[in-house]
């Protein structure tokens, strides 16, 4: 049946409007990015997304011949920085470079955005597994050694965590989730002063990072047992992961390329393959080494999904555990 002049028209006008915007979005792909490009960090400087983001800045201004500005604007476990990203324009000029917390904070405090449905995944710059350690006095040695010793006396083996809600915190309780375990929780004000009550025997184990624990593992102070999941840097203490050790678990932490919900699909394309050409370099790879991380490229696509695995699993342990911020 024909249709109507007057609604010929308006299928035509909507169709050219569609063929507008989607040339328009051709066109703003193409000469982006025209004017500098803001990096936004939630956390305060000097800290691991830092040593990621600026050099990964860098790296961007030489491939696209345009400045990579990185700007931190911590608060609220990151919340505020990552709302701040997802809230703005997607044009491919304010990006945000954070870990694996955007997925903690949002399962654990209920924040303004979806981890995954207001972030536009653009590229997994990288991921570490945590470490397992006790004190260097602990009879546990095998991660076998922590479950048999927890399931005889039921609540004795206290874990140390950064903080309630935190990353560790959350992938601690995931293990309990795995093994059948109830081991308790002692939060700290940060790692340092968790790890300086580990090495003094007042809690008998800690999920922790690579690189915060390097110090008390070269001294002799803690003992390391487990990593949570395989890919550790080389140069990394030799131990087998949880699951060569019986658990089925694994658990680490990871750092991400993110833009704003909607950015143009060639401008996330152009990323994602800029920032995978920096992660081969091996000057770039010393830099996560030194945060005790590994590269792993990935296309927008892989990430996206990874992205929303982790926010499921979050999710699980947040209601199993009965999680709370502080």
């Amino acid at each position: 049946m024909a249709l109507p002049r007057l609604a010929r028209r308006g299928l035509f006008a909507a169709i050219t409007g569609c063929l507008g915007t989607g040339a328009a979005h051709a066109r703003q792909a193409e000469s982006w990015p025209a004017r500098a490009v803001r990096i936004v960090v939630p956390f305060t400087p000097g800290g691991s997304n830092d040593a990621l983001a600026r050099p990964l800045a860098e790296r961007l201004r030489e491939h696209f011949g345009q400045s990579f500005v990185v700007e931190n604007r911590p608060g609220a476990g990151s919340a505020v920085g990552v709302n701040f990203v997802a809230q703005s324009p997607p044009d491919g000029y304010t990006l945000l470079v954070t870990t694996s917390s955007v997925t903690a904070i949002a399962a654990v405090q209920g924040t303004d955005f979806d981890a995954a449905g207001d972030l536009d995944a653009v590229a997994l710059l990288a991921r570490s597994p945590l470490i397992v350690v006790v004190p260097r006095d602990s009879p546990i040695r095998t991660i076998p050694d922590l479950v048999r010793l927890e399931r005889e006396r039921p609540g004795s083996i206290h874990y140390a965590s950064s903080g309630p809600g935190s990353t560790t915190h959350i992938m601690q309780e995931l293990f309990n989730l795995r093994a059948g375990t109830r081991m308790q929780h002692v939060p700290y004000r940060g790692t340092a002063p968790a790890l300086t009550d580990l090495a003094a025997g007042r809690v008998q184990v800690m999920f922790t990072t690579i690189a915060s624990a390097a110090g008390p593992l070269r001294s002799g102070l803690l003992r390391l047992i487990a990593y949570t999941a395989e890919g550790r840097p080389p140069g990394t203490p030799d131990a087998p992961t949880v699951r060569e050790q019986g658990i089925d678990y694994e658990a680490g932490i990871w750092w991400g390329l993110f833009g704003p919900r909607g950015l143009p699909p060639a401008v996330r394309r152009r990323l994602n393959e800029a920032a995978n050409a920096a992660l081969a370099e091996p000057g770039f790879a010393r830099y996560l080494a030194g945060e005790g991380a590994v590269p792993e490229p990935q296309t927008p696509e892989q990430f996206a999904a990874f992205v929303r695995e982790e926010v499921a699993t979050m999710a699980e342990v947040v209601r199993a555990a009965c999680i709370r911020p502080d």
